[in-house]
């Protein structure tokens, strides 16, 4: 762990109880653990708004498996970006739809273009992207 710096923060009464609050909720172990998170958070999400550097992300993907051609079209667009993809779950919903979770890894843009290329195919339902920093090696 790196060297720790102290600061201090004036924040208003109010809005620290219902953060003291958040904290409570979420199992945080101190006010500074937490602190660190949102910065965290606010670091990875200019880094992703910039479409800079590396990231790692989840395609979570809701789709009939009935339409024509979708599991083709899904599997081959993985396999033109076959450097970016680094795992894939399908699950079985029920008879006509398929949860797919396909974790992805590359510049943030690319990792964008992706996800919206099979977010956007015909025959998903429901798409969503989730990212998070590749950590400081990319």
């Amino acid at each position: 762990m790196s060297e720790l710096t102290r600061i201090g923060v004036a924040i208003e009464a109010s809005l620290l109880g219902q953060f003291d609050e958040l904290i409570a909720k979420k199992s945080y172990a101190s006010r500074s653990e937490a602190f660190r998170d949102l910065i965290r958070d606010a670091l990875v999400q200019e880094q992703w708004s910039r479409g800079t550097g590396h990231v790692v992300g989840t395609v979570t993907l809701v789709y009939d498996h009935r339409v024509r051609l979708l599991n083709e079209r899904l599997t081959s667009l993985q396999h033109d970006f076959h450097h970016a993809m680094l795992s894939t779950l399908h699950v079985h919903l029920d008879h006509d739809h398929c949860l797919e979770v396909i974790v992805v890894r590359g510049r943030a843009a690319q990792v964008k273009r992706i996800a919206d290329a099979l977010i956007s195919m015909k025959g998903v339902k429901h798409g969503q992207l989730t990212v998070t920093t590749a950590g400081a090696s990319g």
